[in-house]
């Protein structure tokens, strides 16, 4: 049923779908890595989020990994990069960042820094153009965040300053804006589950020496309550693999610097979650901003 109603819609319209799903998945992701942050180290959290995506995906991608393994091989440097920001270094700056700073900054931060990363990434490395719409939608959403940012106050805006969290969420940002790039870029011979599959394998892979680390240096116990075995399924199905395989999808079919401004929806919904499951108060100031951020959206994807 979900295949034929995708079917009917366009390309551009089916990127536009994907990537609003995929940012309404990832937006628990944020909430998440503040909330379990005192259960789970952030090393041990993205290794057993990706091993047990990994695993989930292995009996539907297994056929394509064998037909597609010479393909793999021959981008071998492509894959390597593609899972060192991608898989494992962007989330373990995510994880690390919700030691230090709240979920909304979580948000509001990735999503302000990842899409202008993106454009710059794509127009300085790959020789991309962007077009006046994009960029005015770009402004627009920016604009957005920072109305969520500031609460609507100028004093709140210039006053505030990035804590040792909010640095690390911007260097996950900086990462994850590669991973788009290059995404984009995917050869054609690697199917979208294989991709995950090996992202995902490669992943874990360079995550255990990172792992042996936090083994020995870090002192924070481990806590396996229910909410954290449910935050880590959240993680792995959803965050790991229909996130994901929706996310690059939408890459491929609307270009990477479209698909990164749908994060910009990531902060607003994770607000809601903020008030349903935190019990947080809702404010006028974050239903302005979340109309200026789809208004900004909307701009962008204009096509002339």
């Amino acid at each position: 049923m979900f295949k034929n109603a995708t079917n009917k819609l366009s390309p551009n319209s089916l990127g536009i779908f994907l990537g609003i799903v995929a940012s309404i998945i990832w937006a628990g992701n944020f909430v998440i890595a503040k909330g379990v942050a005192t259960n789970v180290p952030p090393v041990l959290l993205t290794f057993l989020r990706w091993f047990f995506g990994w695993v989930i995906i292995a009996p539907f991608a297994w056929k394509a990994f064998k037909d597609e393994k010479e393909i793999v091989l021959q981008h071998k440097a492509y894959m390597f990069w593609i899972s060192l920001t991608g898989f494992s270094l962007y989330n373990v700056c995510l994880y690390v960042a919700g030691h230090f700073t709240s979920a909304i900054n979580l948000a509001l931060i990735g999503t302000t820094s990842a899409p202008i990363f993106a454009v710059f990434i794509g127009v300085i490395f790959f020789k991309e153009r962007i077009n006046v719409t994009r960029i005015l939608g770009m402004i627009v959403c920016f604009i957005g965040v920072l109305l969520l940012l500031s609460k609507g106050s100028w004093q709140v805006l210039l006053h505030f300053h990035f804590s040792s969290g909010d640095l690390w969420s911007m260097m996950g940002s900086l990462l994850f804006a590669v991973y788009n790039n290059l995404t984009k870029r995917k050869p054609a011979g690697i199917s979208n589950i294989n991709f995950q599959f090996v992202g995902f394998g490669l992943g874990v892979l360079m995550l255990i020496p990172f792992l042996i680390g936090e083994h020995f240096m870090s002192t924070q116990p481990v806590h396996f309550t229910t909410n954290v075995i449910a935050a880590l399924a959240y993680l792995s199905i959803g965050c790991s693999v229909i996130a994901y395989l929706f996310w690059n999808k939408a890459i491929l079919l609307i270009g990477a610097p479209r698909t990164v401004l749908f994060g910009n929806l990531i902060p607003i919904i994770s607000t809601i979650e903020a008030v349903v499951l935190l019990h947080e108060h809702f404010l006028q100031i974050h239903l302005i901003s979340g109309v200026v951020v789809l208004l900004g959206l909307v701009i962008a994807n204009y096509k002339q």
